[in-house]
């Protein structure tokens, strides 16, 4: 039999490297003879380097730059030099990882870092940056990103505003005259698993900045200030990022990429498969099994496993999922397109005991699966 693996991460556990390797363990056990091809994937978020540095010759590029809440920290990159193309994580400067419970808050943090890496590859000579911006900190329509790049965003007395999210109601004018005349020259992909729009109900405030720190009345005031960028850009640019998709995307950096980057958003996952070459890869494979930490309705729309059903479902390969925890219904399992799917582990388990056996538990887990792969050809 031939199976292709296939996950993302397990976040704060398993890499997907670590994932395949767990997996491969568990199909030897019950097929010795097995020919297993190991492809870990993502989506666009943290943990995107990672995977991109397995498929691709690329240089490892260190560089001091802000955090979320403006202090010095070491992040990198990759680049390729024979293609001057740069893979940026957006997660690596302006990410929510590198916050405490008590410092999160979207209000106060900014992308600024994450603009301070895409300058270090421009002046490296990048010609094309691809950024995945997944696991952000901020909520700040890509204020700090843009400043850091030379755009300046000005109130009503023209005084320069703090790139930050309490500051987004305040803009009244922005001043391009500084942007890096780099930027003009740069092709730029910014690689995203969401489709929301920049505000209202299904905006980047509403939907995401809870899970930043920001309380109901600050939902409110970053969604009235995500609506003032919308109608400073219209006015002064005539461009109208709130009925592009994924403009609300990393707390609406998305509609800052776009708006002044002129940026293309393409989905996450589909770019990793095609630097992985996934969809020739998978040809005469019996199952794909794939898997993330958790299995809920945000991976219905642009996650990894989603992308990885839509390949298979194209080769008519069944597809099995080895999820950390499951929150969909049989309906939607079908409805997504999985044909075995499983937590592994037990109902009940507090997350730290889940995430500290998760090795075992997918290893055992993918046995019992492929246990019943026999019973079934026995049947």
């Amino acid at each position: 039999m031939k199976f292709v693996i296939a996950p993302d991460k397990f976040k704060g556990s398993l890499s997907g490297a670590e994932f395949c390797n767990a997996v491969e363990e568990g199909i030897k056990n019950i097929f010795p003879k097995a020919i297993i091809l190991k492809k870990p994937l993502a989506d666009g978020g943290d943990g995107t380097l990672e995977v991109i540095k397995k498929y691709l010759k690329t240089e490892l590029i260190k560089v001091q730059v802000s955090d979320p809440l403006f202090r010095p920290i070491q992040a990198h990159y990759i680049f390729s030099k024979t293609s001057k193309t740069a893979y940026i994580e957006m997660s690596e400067a302006s990410g929510h990882k590198l916050l405490s419970t008590d410092e999160l808050n979207c209000m106060n943090t900014s992308s600024f870092g994450t603009g301070e890496l895409i300058l270090d590859a421009l002046k490296k000579g990048a010609k094309k940056i691809l950024l995945g911006i997944g696991g952000s900190a901020t909520n700040d329509g890509g204020m700090g990103m843009c400043q850091a790049l030379g755009v300046e965003f000005l109130d009503s007395k023209k005084n320069p505003l703090k790139p930050i999210g309490r500051n987004l109601k305040n803009i009244q004018e922005v001043n391009t005259k500084q942007l890096n005349e780099l930027v003009q020259m740069t092709e730029f992909w910014i690689a995203c698993d969401v489709k929301n729009c920049l505000h209202g109900k299904k905006g980047a405030a509403y939907v995401f900045a809870s899970q930043k720190g920001a309380n109901e009345f600050e939902l409110f005031l970053l969604d009235k200030g995500l609506k003032n960028l919308d109608s400073v850009l219209k006015r002064q640019f005539n461009i109208d990022v709130q009925n592009i998709q994924g403009s609300g995307a990393a707390g609406g950096l998305g509609a800052g990429a776009i708006a002044f980057l002129n940026a293309t958003l393409v989905s996450g996952i589909d770019l990793i498969k095609e630097l992985a070459n996934f969809d020739q890869e998978i040809k005469n494979t019996d199952w794909i099994i794939t898997g993330e930490g958790k299995l809920d309705g945000q991976t219905l729309a642009g996650k990894t496993i989603a992308g990885v059903i839509e390949s298979a479902r194209k080769k008519e390969i069944p597809v099995a999922a080895l999820c950390g925890s499951v929150s969909l219904n049989e309906k939607e399992k079908r409805e997504l397109g999985l044909d075995y799917c499983v937590a592994i582990s037990k109902e009940g388990t507090s997350l730290d005991k889940a995430m500290l056996f998760a090795r075992e538990n997918l290893v055992n887990s993918t046995i019992v699966f492929c246990s019943g792969l026999i019973n079934r050809t026995l049947d």
